[in-house]
């Protein structure tokens, strides 16, 4: 069998993952099984690198909170603030501890000095502002959208004040409340104070809308870009904390689609300014439905890369990771009879697979799927091989770590307990 799909093997360089496609993608998005190994974020680095050099990729859009991911902008961009500061304060979920988003960070800075600013390096971050025990107030997008609109249109086109949002908000920890996470009755969601907001969020929105003509002639192309970036984060966490308080069956899973859903958009935006480099969990960016436990239930929604390809078509293109061993965590060496283990008879740390033309080799035969011990890492379905464009396989992940082990799993979003399968989610 090895040598049957040796020719759908090439070596891991940025050059032979567009070879894969038939033309270059306005969004090409890396998925990793697991999270918080630094290996496949240097290897993350490695690719957007050779993007940016060989290929004209200027960003690079990775799965952190867009409001923190605009601190990481203006450092990489014009040197705003310290590498210290950027790290602390740019990043969500813990990635700032990761010595690999250190060195990205560090190293396009350095790509960027002295360049004009039009061939300079972007840094995204396209997740929504949201942690594992708790959603951000929405106070800050609301309040950097109205604060955009009231200082560039005409006062009574504006549909409050800014006392009333402060007022109307409150303080953050209604909304950062963590037990709402477990009890619907603890959120903010559903108050009238809530309700109000989602209305007046939807005129503000509205307004920047009906008055673009003047606000792109009146402001930059980034601060324009930046006033719809609030716009979206402020309606999707107001829809996020309203799910949150609902009390449902579909509660979990609403809450995981609107999750998602914040991301293709800003997915998205950024695509409209250029091509972009992606990176996140797989199950975010795949193209088949997304699945996973939480509190012993099974969910299923459709991922931000289902919801951008549904858009983009075949300007969207989606390479998965798959992983042999990650010992530090129990994950060993994968049957022979997996998609991993025939990967892992190969003696190449890494590899790019083409996954539809491994398809076709194996044809109605398809490997058994792998289970995973760890809860963390999620193996690659072989199920939806054809359903990818390529997969990048690493043999071996050593063990040194460049985030707490506590983000090796699912990130942000619902309290889970889940064993993860074929499919799985972060």
């Amino acid at each position: 069998m090895v040598t049957d799909i040796k020719g759908t093997t090439h070596p891991v360089e940025a050059a032979a993952v567009l070879g894969l496609l038939p033309a270059r993608p306005r969004l090409l998005a890396l998925g990793e099984p697991t999270h918080g190994e630094d290996t496949l974020l240097d290897l993350r680095n490695e690719l957007f690198r050779q993007l940016a050099e060989q290929e004209g990729y200027r960003t690079i859009a990775i799965e952190s909170d867009c409001l923190r991911g605009l601190l990481v902008d203006d450092y990489v961009t014009s040197g705003t603030g310290t590498l210290d500061e950027v790290m602390e304060h740019g990043f969500s979920h813990g990635w700032g501890a990761s010595a690999a988003n250190r060195e990205l960070v560090r190293w396009m800075r350095a790509h960027n000095d002295g360049r004009p600013r039009s061939e300079r390096l972007r840094f995204a971050g396209f997740d929504g502002p949201l942690e594992i025990a708790a959603a951000a107030s929405p106070r800050q997008a609301l309040t950097a959208l109205h604060d955009h609109l009231a200082a560039r249109v005409d006062p009574d086109l504006l549909p409050c004040t800014a006392r009333t949002l402060d007022r109307l908000l409150g303080a953050d920890d209604r909304w950062t409340e963590p037990a709402a996470m477990r009890d619907p009755s603890r959120s903010a969601g559903r108050s009238a104070e809530a309700a109000e907001l989602r209305l007046l969020a939807d005129d503000l929105v509205e307004l920047l809308d009906a008055q673009r003509p003047h606000l792109v002639a009146v402001t930059s192309p980034d601060d324009w870009e930046r006033a719809r970036l609030y716009g979206r984060t402020a309606t999707g966490l107001l829809r996020y904390h309203r799910w949150m308080a609902d009390a449902s069956p579909a509660r979990l899973a609403r809450l995981v689609g609107v999750r998602d859903q914040m991301m293709a958009r800003n997915l998205l935006a950024l695509a409209a300014r250029g091509p972009v480099f992606v990176h996140a969990h797989n199950s975010h960016l795949q193209r088949e439905r997304s699945s996973m436990r939480m509190d012993g239930a099974p969910l299923e929604w459709w991922s931000a890369g289902a919801l951008v390809d549904s858009r983009l078509g075949g300007e969207y293109a989606f390479v998965a990771t798959a992983l042999g061993t990650i010992r530090h965590r129990g994950v060993d060496a994968p049957p022979p009879d997996t998609l991993e283990g025939l990967l892992y008879a190969f003696p190449e740390e890494r590899l790019v697979v083409d996954a539809r033309r491994l398809a076709a080799v194996l044809g109605d035969t398809r490997p058994a799927p792998r289970v995973s011990p760890w809860f963390g890492y999620a193996p690659f379905d072989p199920a939806h091989l054809a359903d990818s464009d390529g997969i990048v396989f690493v043999r071996d992940v050593p063990g040194r770590q460049g985030v707490s082990g506590k983000h090796g799993g699912p990130p942000a979003g619902p309290g889970r307990s889940f064993r993860a399968r074929p499919g799985d989610a972060s």
